[in-house]
């Protein structure tokens, strides 16, 4: 939940102000950036998986 939440803000940053928090920490385009953007990445996939899971859950 943690990575979806910093992936989130980071992009709702980009889409106002063009400000890229990440590549601002941690260097545009470093290992430790892309690693970031791919574990956000990963975790909205899971979430996906997650959220499909819980709606063809049946309740019986």
């Amino acid at each position: 939940m943690a990575l979806l939440i910093v992936g989130g803000l980071n992009w709702a940053l980009v889409g106002l102000l063009s400000f890229d928090l990440v590549a601002t920490l941690f260097g545009t385009q470093s290992t430790l950036t892309r690693l970031v953007y791919i574990l956000v990445g990963v975790s909205a996939l899971y979430a996906i998986y997650l959220v499909s899971r819980w709606g063809s859950r049946s309740d019986g």
